[in-house]
């Protein structure tokens, strides 16, 4: 048995307060979140909103996002789902409009139980969700308006195939490979049915013995 076995993380709801000694402050855990997580157009925290937003596609937001998971998302059916995002718009100041890229390395898949590696190195989802916040006007930009995203939905067999070990693909590269191109509200169906499809081709790929 491990000596700090594995935190259980129970879901919080804003109101916890800072405290000393058993005296409480005047703030709490949402100041702490409005203070550090504001800024959804910010690089690292517009990925995690890109997560969740998946999530709520596919009613997947019970419980805690976990911060080091081979994927990022698995359903109920066992869906595991890869999720990427991009924007034109930075929080930083910009000449120009960003180029869209994505990274698609494939990975070691990490066992949070054993706090192991596996030794194969390979995508570990069924599907990847690329979301892209698709909005160029900096006064209006809304990342919580679903309107302002575009979702392309591709199956990971297919990525592998086009791609191979490939670390990165730019948007252009990646709309070659003809993904599922949604909005938000046709989003968990067109994942699960991705997902339908790349289980029907390894069966139908698989050797009979």
């Amino acid at each position: 048995m491990d000596k700090y076995p594995e935190l259980i993380v129970e879901r919080k709801s804003g109101k916890e307060r800072f405290h000393i000694a058993g005296k409480c402050f005047q703030h709490d855990l949402l100041s702490f979140w409005q203070w550090s997580s504001s800024d959804l157009v910010n690089n690292a925290l517009r990925g995690v909103l890109a997560e969740y937003i998946v999530a709520t596609a596919l009613d997947e937001t019970k419980g805690n996002r976990t911060e080091w998971d081979a994927f990022d998302i698995e359903t109920k059916e066992g869906i595991k789902i890869e999720v990427k995002s991009g924007a034109y718009i930075q929080s930083w100041p910009q000449n120009k409009l960003s180029s869209i890229q994505f990274g698609i390395r494939p990975t070691r898949e990490w066992d949070s139980r054993s706090n192991t590696y596996s030794s194969e190195v390979k995508r570990q989802s069924d599907v990847y969700v690329f979301c892209v916040l698709a909005h160029k006007d900096q006064k209006t930009i809304d990342p919580l308006n679903m309107h302002q995203w575009e979702f392309y939905v591709l199956e990971t067999d297919k990525l592998n195939n086009s791609v191979g070990n490939q670390k990165t693909i730019t948007l252009s590269a990646l709309k070659q490979l003809n993904p599922v191109v949604v909005q938000y509200p046709q989003l968990g169906s067109t994942i699960r049915q991705s997902a339908n499809k790349q289980l029907r081709r390894t069966l139908k790929s698989a050797p009979v013995n």
